[in-house]
Parts: C-alpha cells; sequence; structure tokens
C-alpha cells in the first residue's frame, strides 16, 4: 500500500480567494491559495498559485512556497540579532528582537511566518494601512532577508 511521506514542513493556509475570470459565455471561477511554509529550524517560504478548486490550489502554493525559500540565522535559537524594517508593495513590517520568555508577539500574516521560521521571542508590527495577508507575509519575508 502506498503512503505518502510526511513532510518535514509545516504549513499554513493565510487566504484562500475565489477569483473570477469573465470569459465570452459567462464567468470561470478559480481559487487563488497563499501558503506559508517552514520547518521551525530557521527555514521558511510563502507560495501563491491558483487552481481549479480548494484542493489543487493549495497543493500548488506548497509546491511554489519550497522553490522560494529562505534560511533565516535565529539568535540562540529563539530570536533574531537586531531590529529591521521592511517594506513590499504597500505594506511596512518592523521586526524587534524580545529577550527569552518574551513569547511571539505579532499579528496578522506577520505571526504564523515568524512561527514557522521557528522564532519564540519576538515582537512584530505591521505598520502599513494595507490588510491584505499576502502583501504583509510578502514584507515580513523581505525583513527576514535583511537580518546579518
Amino acid at each position: 500500500m502506498f503512503r505518502p511521506k510526511k513532510s518535514e514542513f509545516q504549513e499554513r493556509v493565510l487566504e484562500v480567494r475565489r477569483v473570477t475570470r469573465v470569459i465570452a459565455g459567462g464567468k470561470r471561477f478559480s481559487f487563488r491559495a497563499t501558503v506559508v511554509l517552514g520547518d521551525g529550524k530557521g527555514r521558511v517560504g510563502v507560495g501563491v498559485a491558483k487552481g481549479l478548486d480548494f484542493a489543487s490550489s493549495v497543493d500548488k502554493a506548497k509546491r511554489q512556497a519550497q522553490k522560494n525559500f529562505i534560511t533565516v540565522k535565529l539568535e540562540d535559537g529563539r530570536t533574531i540579532s537586531h531590529d529591521i524594517e521592511a517594506k513590499y508593495s504597500a505594506a511596512r513590517v518592523r521586526i524587534k528582537p524580545a529577550r527569552r520568555g518574551h513569547g511571539l508577539i505579532a499579528g496578522g500574516a506577520c505571526r504564523p511566518v515568524l512561527e514557522l521560521v521557528g522564532i519564540k521571542d519576538i515582537s512584530a508590527k505591521i505598520l502599513g494601512r494595507t490588510t491584505n495577508k499576502l502583501t504583509n507575509a510578502l514584507a515580513t519575508i523581505e525583513a527576514l532577508k535583511k537580518l546579518r
């Protein structure tokens, strides 16, 4: 019997949107999924993909996220080394390291990205006015890329 192997990565579906394309005969619906994939040890990726149904769009987004992995150097495995601020499109994010036991204090799309990297103690704030989860997640990824 065939059993799919257990992935070493954790996944979090940020959002699934139903998108529409207008053609001569009417409207064609498809789904756009945004997925965050991480191993909890410093690797994380965000993937976006479209599919005709929910499951296929999520699977495609997971494969896309694996292609977009970045590696983050964690300070004693719990936090980052310095403050960072980054911008992606209209989204702006500020991330600050915190002392041991502080916890992960972040909201919106920042939180799942930082959780899946494996960061335990940090403060993050979304500064931009956009509520778009995709751009906020990608702004967080941009911030993590800036780490020295």
